[in-house]
């Protein structure tokens, strides 16, 4: 287990666990935290064995977003500079290629709702409230917010709740596609541990393809989908891990453990 300033992160047998550490500040997101962020992801890229990843936070709330400290006195030629760096480490979720979940609740503001976004399954407990308020700072959601927002729930929700800076609740969010799931906080947690394990106990070639083949369909045409089906189709069906799982099922058998070769 490794502890920075702002983030904890942890292995559970295959699963990477990421926990944001400052509740007495309603876990602020300051350049520190995705300092850290940027280093735990160069980890995981780097630990084969990691099967799913799954972000939460300690305390009553997620997070209340960014810290305005940050940008009191900062100027448009300092963010220029820094943008090219804040995108690829928030973004970084997507290209990573094992599924992360995140598991929010409490106040999700701002820069926390990015970071949804940017993961691949969202879990929300009831009682989270979630919000892109920048507007009311003079502000536009710059992480992905009015990119993603409008690529998961269409361009209206996403006017609604960025230009309308609308508060939404869990069940809201669920309703409009912005979380997979919705639970009671506390059960939040093991929810989502329960669907990493699920996820990890897969043959990782195939949750890797099918990760990045939903990326695919999501940002290009359904022909290149479709032949993206085809290579990732060719590529498994010459793997151990394919064979050892059709056999283990066959033969009624718990499958020996997956490679990924």
């Amino acid at each position: 287990m490794s502890h920075g300033d702002w983030l904890i992160f942890k292995k559970e047998n295959n699963i990477g666990v990421i926990i944001l550490n400052h509740p007495e500040i309603f876990n602020l997101v300051n350049w520190d935290l995705m300092r850290e962020m940027e280093q735990i992801q160069a980890e995981i890229e780097n630990d084969h064995n990691l099967r799913c990843i799954v972000i939460h936070s300690h305390g009553e709330h997620f997070s209340a977003g960014i810290d305005l400290n940050c940008l009191q006195g900062c100027s448009s030629e300092v963010m220029l500079k820094n943008f090219t760096w804040l995108h690829r480490a928030m973004g970084r979720w997507q290209d990573i290629t094992i599924p992360v979940i995140i598991a929010v609740h409490g106040y999700t503001f701002g820069m926390a709702v990015e970071l949804m976004l940017s993961c691949d399954i969202r879990i929300a407990a009831k009682g989270t409230k979630l919000a892109l308020p920048e507007l009311k700072f003079g502000l536009s959601p710059d992480q992905g917010g009015t990119t993603r927002l409008t690529q998961l729930v269409g361009s209206g929700q996403a006017k609604r709740m960025i230009i309308g800076a609308e508060e939404i609740s869990a069940e809201e969010a669920y309703n409009i596609g912005l979380v997979e799931i919705v639970v009671e906080k506390e059960q939040l947690i093991e929810r989502a541990m329960k669907l990493a394990a699920k996820i990890a106990s897969f043959p990782p070639s195939g949750v890797r393809f099918a990760k990045a083949g939903i990326n695919v369909a999501r940002e290009s045409s359904t022909t290149a989908g479709l032949l993206f089906e085809q290579a990732q189709s060719a590529y498994c069906c010459g793997t151990k891990d394919q064979a050892e799982a059709i056999s283990a099922f066959l033969e009624k058998r718990k499958p020996a453990r997956f490679t990924g070769l």
